[in-house]
């Protein structure tokens, strides 16, 4: 199944005093690559986030914040960084005392120095606050999913008309390449003629049989008979349920390598000028793949 790379969701739930809201981005990657922002005291919920993501997800660039609210009386606790606050003290009396400075120490003054009070530290109970985050977890991820799905399809229908061109495109070389006998046997008269100005006879005979030689070498059915089952391999993996991104990367590495081959091999002006408004479209699905899980 389709599904695009690049999508944003959030969501927010609440049970008793805690309140647990979490956003999350998706980007494009090759690779799976979880980023988490937690607060302080709650990063012994990674391995759990983390396998829950897994189960939605198998590729991308993953950034999560979740942010936790809680009304209790523990949650607005404050305590003070004694030690600190002794040496913040000493050093302050002892600038009055080498400039002679007037006035005091305030508590103002030593309140608003970075680290002296700060948030108490409480033990959090993981299990006791892991059902309201995943619960809040698990509703972005589907929100999310729904959105890399929706793209997905905007994503799928490009893909399916763009393949519709190249697959018409291989009848049209397929055509061309069938007519392609008559067309040497005609080259070949044509450059004898030239070459020896008419004074040697030109046996039909050989010239029908280099002629099929040149058929040969340029034969391109099984170019053809390659290309047309990519097409269908990449149907296929359209509508399957296995993230396609990577199947439909390689196979447009094979379609290219069909397409280069009956280039260097056909030499029909018609074929070419086909072949070069497959490879723009070739090249179109390869920038849209990137964007797929």
């Amino acid at each position: 199944m389709i599904r695009s790379m690049t999508a944003y969701a959030s969501a927010e739930q609440s049970s008793g005093p805690l309140t647990v809201a979490v956003e999350i981005r998706t980007y494009n990657s090759r690779h799976f690559d979880l980023v988490m922002r937690l607060p302080h005291g709650y990063t012994g919920l990674e391995e759990r986030i983390k396998a829950r993501v897994n189960e939605k997800i198998g590729r991308g660039r993953v950034e999560i914040q979740l942010r936790f609210r809680e009304a209790s009386e523990q949650a607005g606790a404050f305590e003070i960084d004694e030690g600190a606050a002794a040496s913040y003290v000493d050093v302050l009396n002892r600038l009055q005392e080498r400039f002679s400075l007037q006035g005091g120490v305030s508590v103002d003054l030593v309140a608003k120095a970075p680290g002296i009070i700060k948030p108490a530290e409480v033990e959090k109970d993981m299990e006791a606050v892991w059902p309201v985050v995943d619960g809040s977890l698990s509703e972005a991820l589907d929100a999310l999913d729904a959105m890399r799905g929706k793209e997905g399809a905007f994503i799928a229908d490009d893909f399916s008309s763009r393949l519709d061109f190249i697959e018409s495109s291989i009848d049209r070389i397929d055509e061309s390449a069938a007519g392609l006998l008559p067309v040497y046997q005609q080259r070949l008269a044509e450059r004898i003629e030239t070459l020896t100005r008419g004074i040697v006879e030109i046996d039909p005979g050989r010239i029908a049989q280099e002629a099929a030689v040149l058929a040969d070498r340029s034969d391109i059915s099984e170019e053809i008979v390659r290309a047309r089952s990519h097409v269908s391999q990449f149907r296929q993996t359209m509508v399957g349920d296995e993230p396609a991104g990577r199947k439909l990367n390689f196979l447009l590495q094979e379609f290219n390598r069909e397409f280069n081959t009956m280039a260097s091999k056909a030499a029909s002006t018609e074929v070419s000028h086909t072949i070069v408004a497959v490879r723009a479209e070739l090249e179109k699905l390869r920038e849209q793949v990137q964007n797929v899980e």
